[in-house]
């Protein structure tokens, strides 16, 4: 599978998030039956994770990430932020 360039940073709905964790999920090479097996979560769960489902429980929501080696940065809006290469850029939309 090649490499996409996932477009990891600001998230501002459930549908982005999602989108961004199956982009993770695949690039990693993972099915969701791994991943609910790893993180003790249900595929049904996890399918409407994906799906943007905004009803997702917030527990279970930081649980999938944990076991995606994501986590979630929150911050100020329109706050600087450090990239990974050390330069600083602008989160403001």
């Amino acid at each position: 599978m090649a490499q996409e360039n996932i477009p990891y940073g600001t998230i501002q709905t459930t549908e982005e998030l999602g989108r961004l964790a199956r982009a993770h999920r695949k690039q990693r090479c993972l099915t969701l039956e791994t991943v609910s097996g790893l993180g003790n979560l249900s595929m049904r769960f996890l399918s409407e994770f994906e799906r943007g489902k905004e009803t997702a429980e917030i527990g279970k929501f930081l649980k999938a990430l944990r076991t995606l080696d994501l986590e979630v940065i929150i911050r100020p809006r329109g706050r600087a932020t450090q990239s990974a290469g050390g330069s600083q850029r602008s989160s403001a939309r």
